[in-house]
């Protein structure tokens, strides 16, 4: 809307220029230079009044350039970049719980496969297959309880990456919210300046 708004104001810009240029042309004109009396006192008069507008045109095209197109062209570029951080910031923290989600995926297949490992060597100590049997039971279980412990943690951590991305959403949404009021805000005051 801001970048319309600016294109309206150029080509509003570029009217003023050139109906400025055109009356102080006509101002310059040379037809009735001799007319004498108080006609050529009128006749003067019209020409230093078609200058003095000519000049009030330019100078308002100027004001519009500079207290209306400018800073709403200085306005949305700092929107985009200020939209542009939060966007990235957001997707640093999708990212986040998206690897945090992949560790407890790959936490939660390498415990499955432990206690498959501590089922396998129970059984074969119920059928007694070897005699290695217990102590490969303990290993399996330390194993298997260390990597449970894993998946816990990356649980824990996946959760946190969620909750800060939550919390973040929250305020960046506050914050966005924030810049729109702001952005109408100056629009409609520029807009009112201009009228």
């Amino acid at each position: 809307m801001q970048k319309e708004m600016s294109e309206f104001i150029q080509e509003r810009i570029k009217i003023e220029e050139e109906y400025a240029k055109n009356l102080a042309k006509l101002s310059q004109n040379s037809l009735a230079v001799q007319v004498e009396g108080s006609l050529g006192e009128a006749w003067a008069q019209v020409k230093n009044s078609l200058a003095d507008e000519a000049e009030v045109h330019l100078k308002f095209s100027a004001k519009l350039h500079s207290e209306v197109e400018k800073p709403l062209m200085n306005f949305r570029e700092n929107f985009k970049k200020d939209m542009k951080k939060c966007d990235h910031h957001i997707t640093d923290l999708r990212k986040q719980i998206s690897n945090r989600y992949a560790s407890v995926e790959k936490a939660r297949k390498a415990l499955t496969e432990r206690q498959r490992d501590l089922e396998m060597k129970t059984q074969q100590l119920e059928i007694k297959l070897s005699n290695k049997t217990e102590e490969d039971i303990r290993k399996a279980w330390r194993k298997s309880t260390q990597v449970g412990d894993d998946l816990t943690c990356c649980v824990d951590l996946h959760n946190q990456a969620q909750s800060k991305w939550f919390e973040e959403m929250v305020t960046t949404a506050l914050e966005l919210e924030q810049l729109e009021v702001e952005r109408v805000e100056m629009i409609r005051q520029h807009l009112c300046q201009y009228t």
